[in-house]
């Protein structure tokens, strides 16, 4: 079966985000009133997998071993229902 994957990655609260910070510096050197600024990645693909359970687990085992770094990560996975 094949499941639509996305895993959304982003910096565990307290880490520096420079490309937050660049953004939000040139936002307001044009004038814009923002702060907060915060940056994500978003990573969509389709895996082939007998089961959801299984899905679920590669897509872990995969965020753990190259997509995310679990000590400035955190992440979050959704699976669609497989087709």
């Amino acid at each position: 079966m094949k499941f639509d994957t996305e895993v959304i990655i982003s910096l565990k609260d307290g880490m520096l985000n420079p490309e937050a910070s660049t953004i939000e510096k040139s936002l307001a050197l044009l004038n814009y009133d923002v702060e907060n600024t915060n940056t994500i990645n978003i990573i969509k693909f389709t895996i082939n997998c007998e089961n959801k359970k299984e899905a679920e687990l590669k897509v872990e085992e995969m965020c753990q071993k190259l997509l995310c770094n679990p000590v400035i990560h955190n992440y979050e996975i959704t699976i669609n229902d497989g087709v």
